[in-house]
């Protein structure tokens, strides 16, 4: 009798241990499964760090996740006391990118991208940390519980840090309460759209409900994000049938759809807004940034100015802008369709002139995927397909290797997808590496260039919609670091997703 109880026992071991194996693994996985190495304390030299100081040759201490110092100067090996060294030699060691504009569709549109897919693709590219729109995603992030859905859908599936804007919209512009809500909640600021934004439930705001917009975000003295375009009458209609000149396969038709004037009316109705955020105004506090900006001629004038006079407002453009021309747009090569358009080749040089003078203040990819079958490829219809550029994992090669031209340094990589992000995001311990901030490092080769084809890795959802297939690019990543875990190294991701979702104090 007792052998048999025995035998039991022995035959059910195998069950009981593999539940067990099975338990442990998914319960209590050990922190190196969100790094590639095992080590929470190390160091990354090289002799290319870009710092705050300038560029140094030393080596960066990371320990806990955080940097824990600097050390400027080629005899850096006798400060080591213990940990391991990660010399990359005279690979260039910078802040992570901050995308503080991306449209990752999670939750409701994953079949467009996600958190998994889009987050990945930002390791691969050397960006840390992103800052997903209230858009695109279903159902639109404008409420509390919205963002909290947003919230859930994040955990455990990012490997990057993720933050989140919220939506202004007529529905809760005008309710201060529902807007405290939603930033109470963590939204790290709002984004609104001054024309059409082709998602049914984000409509479109006008000056008023950004005023009360701008009103609530003073006491928070947290940004508005606002795409700004105004629908214009058109000075005359365009034939598009027959296949003509004009015909929707060409990009100029869509150009001309959506001329420069529909930005600068918008830019003019908001800085007619923007002079509440003054010292003393009744806006004080709070902060109007413009989104993807297109137009270098009139619409940046208005910009300017309304610098000069005092307003808080800051804006971006995007690597597209910078990389491609109208006139190099193939007809009815869809992939290129976004909104604002990219415009001509000269528009494109002034673009170039006015980032390299300070008077653009920052870049981010407006990542913004579809599935494939919403860009017409068939047709080609530049009029239908879905607008959006793909680009998250190709930011940093794509802003370097176009921008050798103008002679971009790497300080002003770092200001533009590091330093000033975290400023607008309000994200104090990130972008830069300074004792204290977050281990948010990139690793890359600028000389080190690569084929963007068939053969070459990428992570986003659907790689066949980036307009940046085909293109020679200079500016490998070879390691992303993320509050010092080895998120991405040279095409492998650490194991599990460990980024953290960031939420507003």
């Amino acid at each position: 009798m007792e052998s048999g109880k025995w035998r039991t026992l022995l035959g059910l071991l195998p069950l009981l241990l593999s539940f067990l194996f099975f338990y442990f693994d998914i319960s209590s996985k050990p922190s190196s499964q969100c790094s590639l190495i095992s080590d929470s304390h190390f160091w990354i030299a090289s002799k290319r760090i870009v710092t705050p100081k300038g560029v140094i040759s030393g080596a960066v201490e990371v320990k806990g996740g955080s940097i824990v110092s600097v050390v400027d100067g080629d005899n850096w090996r006798g400060t080591v006391k213990s940990g391991r060294v990660m010399d990359y030699g005279e690979a260039v060691v910078m802040p992570g990118l901050i995308d503080v504009h991306a449209h990752l569709d999670d939750p409701g549109r994953t079949e467009w991208e996600g958190f998994p897919s889009g987050t990945k693709a930002a390791a691969a590219g050397g960006v840390t940390t992103l800052i997903d729109m209230p858009l695109n995603s279903f159902p639109s992030t404008v409420s509390e519980e919205t963002l909290n859905l947003k919230i859930e859908a994040a955990e455990g599936r990012i490997y990057v840090d993720v933050g989140f804007w919220g939506g202004l919209v007529p529905e809760n512009a005008f309710n201060a309460s529902a807007l405290q809500r939603l930033l109470n909640a963590g939204a790290l600021g709002l984004k609104s759209f001054m024309c059409p934004s082709g998602i049914n439930d984000f409509p479109m705001t006008n000056s008023s409900h950004i005023k009360e917009g701008l009103a609530v975000l003073a006491k928070y003295r947290r940004p508005l994000l606002v795409h700004a375009e105004m629908e214009q009458e058109p000075e005359n209609e365009l034939d598009v049938e027959d296949g003509g000149a004009e015909s929707a396969r060409s990009y100029s038709t869509y150009l001309k759809r959506r001329p420069a004037s529909w930005e600068e009316a918008a830019i003019r109705e908001l800085v007619s807004v923007t002079k509440d955020t003054r010292s003393g105004g009744s806006a004080e506090g709070a902060h109007l940034h413009i989104v993807h900006l297109s137009d270098a001629r009139s619409s940046l004038e208005l910009i300017k100015e309304a610098k000069r006079s005092g307003d808080s407002v800051t804006v971006e453009t995007c690597p597209h802008y910078l990389a491609f021309a109208a006139e190099e747009i193939p007809d009815g090569d869809t992939r290129f369709k976004c909104a604002p358009p990219i415009r001509n080749a000269a528009n494109r040089e002034e673009l170039w002139a006015a980032i390299m003078d300070g008077n653009i203040d920052m870049l981010s990819s407006d990542h913004s995927p579809s599935a494939p079958e919403l860009k017409l490829f068939t047709e080609g219809d530049f009029l239908k397909a879905w607008g959006g550029i793909s680009s998250l994992q190709f930011v940093l090669p794509v802003t370097w290797s176009y921008g050798q031209k103008y002679g971009v340094t790497f300080e002003q990589m770092v200001s533009w997808w590091s330093e000033k992000p975290a400023k607008l995001a309000g994200l104090n311990s990130k972008g830069a590496i300074v004792t204290g901030n977050h281990a948010d490092i990139v690793v890359w080769e600028p000389e080190a260039e690569f084929d963007l084809d068939d053969n070459h890795p990428v992570y986003l959802k659907h790689r066949s919609i980036s307009a940046y297939l085909g293109t020679r690019l200079s500016g490998k990543v070879l390691a992303t670091f993320i509050r010092g875990n080895l998120a991405f190294k040279e095409g492998k991701h650490a194991q599990d997703a460990c980024g953290v979702p960031i939420l507003a104090k």
